[in-house]
């Protein structure tokens, strides 16, 4: 059979070295206009494949079971590339999940799109495959092709579609072999002097191609932005939500006088966070003096002190130095509403170690310690634990009393409870609804803007598919069924993306279980059959004799 061939009008010069890297383009081109959310879709695999094609040039070693985003931000990786090369594949990532999830897609996001893929291939050409400067070529735009409306090409458009859907065949079948011959690389060892001299080339290229750093990194921050939910102008222009360059009193100046790179404001024009940018080389740090400069700044004229961000495009801070926290790596930026409830807890939160949880949901002295011991160090500032209950002693009603006592000490507004099947997500949100009185809703699509939920839950296959629908700071508190290592392997993302306390949940392992031994606990009808007493679980070993343990041990992370 004949291999067809998808010929790119900008990337043809790399159909030798890297023939699966000119389809994919050649394939974005051709959908740019009639399909931009398709062109995106194949620009993002585009760059994953030039990644792919990096570790294996380079024999870099991969982190366990790796997703794109796992490499990008993999050690190896970024020792060797350019930080403005990194901005780049980031863009096409984060504006190619779009696609790949079926969003609309502006015609414009692509066209730029397929210009930062046509300044990552020659790159790559003069990095990876070594080429000279002289043999690249000039960009070129893609025109519309217009058709007919009377419909006298439609039978030219279906064989061209057919043709399409042979190609689109073929490259998978390549991209597959590729991925074979990449497994079957040996992974090398390599000594600091040689990532520097890696590093000093692949920086050495973006120079002689004089990449736009700037423009690159805003373009990747206003895409960040308007994932969670803001409305953003281009080209540096402000809106009322967030303005830019934003002239700011009180500064260590000679004049006195700062620009902001952006303030989020919220509806009423009151600040909720400033946000410092810096050059993709520099690491963010070096911009949280500046920013809270600007915070205090913004303060002093507004009542209002806004939360901080700092970023350099690929790495974001958070710091909200009002409540004396520790600054904290976030995987982007709140939403406005997100935003708001972060400067309410000023007021609103109470020391946790005041607090109790409500007697009818926890009604043995190990469930309250549990949950003692998590308020108490999140009282001291740490972010994640770990509960370990045998089964059948009623780790969700934990989850519930716990989700309790912190919304009602005004820590959490929103709670996700993931485990690994609908038949438990079913019970958990059935225990919830009996104990708590707040809005409960399955994890979907649609729930994503929905403000007026308060507990979500959903089962880890289906949040993996839909979390990035959410903004990383939308539930306040995570409880993780089941809080296996294999779940944080597997769905580590979930756990990465949103910046919230995190609660995990684990059981001491029995053969098998048959009985809830929580079931009417205080029950004078002792009938067997729905009864089960703690003695009698004791004697079958499925708990441990509660004389020497009595409360639930609580591990931190």
């Amino acid at each position: 059979m004949s291999t067809e061939i998808m010929t790119s009008q900008n990337f043809e010069f790399l159909r030798d070295v890297a023939p699966e890297l000119a389809d994919l383009s050649g394939f974005a081109e051709k959908y740019l206009h009639e399909d931009p959310a398709s062109a995106v879709a194949k620009l993002r695999l585009l760059a994953e494949n030039l990644v792919e094609r990096i570790y294996q040039t380079h024999q870099l070693p991969k982190p366990f079971q790796a997703k794109f985003v796992d490499l990008l931000t993999n050690g190896a990786f970024t020792s060797i590339v350019a930080p403005v090369i990194l901005d780049k594949i980031h863009l096409l990532r984060k504006i190619g999940n779009k696609g790949v999830h079926g969003d609309t897609v502006p015609v414009g996001d692509a066209v730029q799109n397929l210009s930062e893929a046509f300044d990552l291939a020659r790159w790559f050409y003069l990095f990876i495959v070594k080429g000279d400067r002289s043999e690249l070529p000039a960009f070129k735009t893609i025109s519309v092709e217009y058709v007919d409306t009377k419909g006298k090409i439609k039978k030219e458009k279906k064989a061209a579609l057919q043709k399409l859907k042979v190609q689109e065949e073929q490259m998978q079948q390549l991209l597959s072999e590729l991925e074979e011959q990449r497994a079957a690389v040996e992974v090398a060892k390599k000594k600091a002097e040689e990532l520097e001299t890696l590093l000093a080339a692949s920086q050495q290229a973006a120079n002689i191609l004089k990449f736009d750093e700037e423009t690159t990194r805003r373009r990747l921050i206003d895409v960040m932005l308007a994932e969670a939910g803001w409305k953003i102008a281009a080209n540096g222009a402000s809106t009322a939500e967030v303005v830019q360059e934003e002239e700011v009193l009180y500064q260590p100046t000679d004049s006195g006088i700062g620009y902001a790179d952006y303030v989020l404001r919220e509806d009423n024009g009151k600040a909720l966070a400033v946000i410092e940018a810096k050059r993709s080389s520099k690491s963010p740090e070096i911009g949280r003096k500046q920013a809270q400069l600007y915070a205090e700044g913004i303060e002093k004229k507004e009542g209002q002190r806004p939360l901080i961000f700092y970023t350099n495009g690929h790495q974001t801070w958070l710091w909200d130095d009002a409540q004396k926290a520790t600054p904290r790596q976030v995987f982007g930026f709140y939403s406005k509403d997100s935003l708001q409830y972060l400067i309410q807890q000023r007021q609103l939160r109470k020391k946790l170690g005041d607090q109790l949880p409500q007697e009818h949901i926890t009604k043995r002295l190990y469930q309250s310690e549990a949950i003692k011991r998590i308020c108490e160090r999140f009282d001291q500032g740490h972010r994640k634990g770990l509960i370990v209950q045998a089964t059948g002693t009623g780790k969700t009603r934990v989850a519930v009393a716990l989700s309790d006592l912190l919304i009602r000490a005004g820590w959490v507004k929103r709670v996700l409870f993931l485990c690994d099947r609908r038949e438990l997500r079913k019970q958990a949100k059935n225990t919830f609804d009996e104990f708590i009185g707040e809005p409960t809703t399955y994890v979907t699509r649609h729930t994503a803007k929905d403000r007026t939920q308060r507990i979500y839950f959903g089962t880890y296959p289906a949040m993996q598919k839909i979390f990035e629908k959410f903004d990383v700071g939308f539930f306040d508190l995570i409880i993780a069924d089941e809080s296996h290592r294999s779940i944080y392997n597997r769905y580590r993302e979930l756990f990465h993306y949103f910046d919230c306390l995190q609660v995990g949940l684990t059981a001491t392992p029995v053969d098998f279980i048959a009985r809830n031994t929580y079931a009417l606990f205080g029950c004078e009808e002792k009938n067997p059959t729905v009864y089960y007493p703690l003695e009698r679980a004791i004697e079958e070993k499925h708990l441990v004799p509660y004389e020497v343990f009595t409360y639930a041990p609580v591990r931190y992370l």
